[in-house]
C-alpha cells in the first residue's frame, strides 16, 4: 500500500444571510467560471459574464425592485477587467453594508497543476500575462486575488471536479440549500502493467487474488460481470480482504473529511486492470455509500486497454 497526502483544502463560510438568487462568480482564471456560469444559466438565472465591478451595486438595485421580470442573476468578476482587483473589495463591503440579503460571492479556484494543463490544453494565454512563464502567471494571479478569497461566501476547487458535479453544485444552491462541496472519492480501477495512477493518493496491490484472466471462460467478462463476481467472492482470502479493506476505509475517509480534503482518489491494483481490481473497487463503492460528507465514483482507467 502506498499513501501520498494531498494539502488541497476547500474553504466554505456561513453563506446562509446570502441571496442564492444573485450569485457573484469569481476566483482564478482557468479554474472553471465559464462552465459554472453554462450551468447557472441552464437553471434559469440570467448570466453576465465579465461584468465591470462598477456596475454590479447597479444591477444589484434593480434586482430589488419590487417586479423585477428577472428572478435570478448570476454575474462573472475578475481579473479580465482591469479595475477589478482595485474596486471589488470595497464595492463588495459596500452591498454588505446596506443589510438585508446581498449577493452571494463563489470563488473558484484550482491547483496549478490543473490549471497550467488547463491553459496548455486550449492554449488560451494567461489573462495576466506579461512575457513571463504560465506558472508565475498563475501563482501571481492567486496571490493577488487571496484578499478577496478571503471575502467570498464558498470556496469551491474545481481541480478534478467534472462538469457534471458543478452543474449538481449549483442545483443543490439554486433549491435553496447552501451546498459544501464535501470530500470527492474517487475508486480507480488499474493494470501495473499500464503504470500506476499519478494522481492516487492509496494504491493498494491487489495481484494476490486469484485472477479470473487464467479462467478461459472469464476472460473476456470485467469485474463487473456476475460471472467474476462469483468466482472472486467463492475465495475465502478474497472475501477476508475486502472486509478488512472496507473497515480500514471506512475508518479513515471520514478523517480525511474531517481534515478538509477536497479529493481522495484510491487506487486498486491487478495485472491488467480488467477483473479483480474492477470487482473490490465496485464492493467498496458499495460499501462506502452511506458515508456523510462524501461523493463517490469509480473509474475502471485500463477495462477499455483491456478489451
Amino acid at each position: 500500500m502506498g499513501v501520498r497526502t494531498g494539502r488541497v483544502r476547500p474553504r466554505t463560510t456561513n453563506a446562509r444571510a446570502r441571496d442564492t438568487r444573485f450569485i457573484i462568480l469569481t476566483g482564478l482564471s482557468g479554474s472553471g467560471k465559464s462552465q459554472a456560469m453554462r450551468a447557472l444559466e441552464d437553471l434559469g438565472y440570467f448570466c453576465v459574464d465579465n461584468m465591470p465591478a462598477t456596475l454590479i451595486p447597479t444591477l444589484v438595485r434593480l434586482s430589488r425592485r419590487a417586479g423585477s421580470e428577472i428572478a435570478r442573476i448570476a454575474v462573472t468578476a475578475d481579473v479580465r477587467e482591469r479595475t477589478f482587483l482595485s474596486r471589488f473589495p470595497s464595492i463588495l463591503r459596500q452591498l454588505r453594508r446596506v443589510g438585508g440579503r446581498t449577493p452571494m460571492v463563489i470563488f473558484l479556484e484550482a491547483t496549478d497543476e490543473a490549471l497550467v494543463r488547463r491553459f496548455s490544453e486550449t492554449r488560451r494565454p494567461h489573462p495576466l500575462g506579461k512575457g513571463g512563464s504560465l506558472i508565475d502567471e498563475i501563482r501571481g494571479e492567486r496571490k493577488r486575488l487571496d484578499a478577496i478569497r478571503q471575502m467570498a461566501d464558498a470556496t469551491i476547487d474545481t481541480s478534478q471536479m467534472t462538469v457534471h458535479e458543478l452543474r449538481r453544485y449549483f442545483q443543490r444552491l439554486s433549491r435553496g440549500h447552501t451546498p459544501t462541496p464535501g470530500l470527492a472519492v474517487t475508486l480507480l480501477s488499474f493494470g501495473f502493467k499500464h503504470g500506476v495512477p499519478v494522481d492516487a493518493d492509496l494504491v493498494f496491490d491487489v495481484r494476490f487474488l486469484p485472477n479470473p484472466h487464467f479462467v478461459a471462460a472469464l476472460r473476456p467478462r470485467t469485474g463487473r460481470d456476475r460471472a467474476v463476481i462469483r468466482y472472486m467472492e467463492r475465495d475465502e482470502g478474497t472475501r477476508d480482504f475486502i472486509a478488512r479493506l472496507i473497515a480500514f476505509l471506512r475508518y479513515l475517509v471520514p478523517l480525511y473529511v474531517r481534515e478538509g480534503k477536497s479529493y481522495l482518489t484510491v487506487a486498486i491494483g491487478c495485472t491488467g486492470g480488467r477483473h479483480r481490481s474492477v470487482m473490490i473497487a465496485e464492493a467498496i463503492r458499495r460499501a462506502l455509500e452511506d458515508l456523510p460528507g462524501v461523493r463517490l465514483r469509480v473509474r475502471h482507467r485500463d477495462v477499455r486497454l483491456e478489451a
